[in-house]
């Protein structure tokens, strides 16, 4: 689980959260794909931990096959 500081004046409830009331300056673990959720609020949220990785390249991790490589056969079309 990421983690995010609440930066508020004053404590919030956050339904997400359990219903739970945040204190200003509270650090809280956030569910990892819903941090960008929280940190896209600039002045409410503040990044503390980011998401862990999964894999070798992240969370958005594809996998080719090889077939995605391929070239396309060209066709031409006919003149009558």
């Amino acid at each position: 689980m990421a983690r995010v500081r609440f930066i508020g004046p004053e404590p919030v409830t956050v339904p997400e959260l359990g219903g739970r009331e945040i204190q200003p300056d509270e650090i809280v673990a956030v569910p990892d794909e819903r941090f960008d959720g929280y940190v896209c609020q600039t002045t409410t949220w503040e990044p503390v931990e980011e998401p862990a990785l999964r894999g070798e390249h992240g969370p958005e991790t594809v996998a080719f096959t090889g077939a995605e490589t391929v070239a396309p056969k060209k066709t031409t079309r006919k003149e009558r």
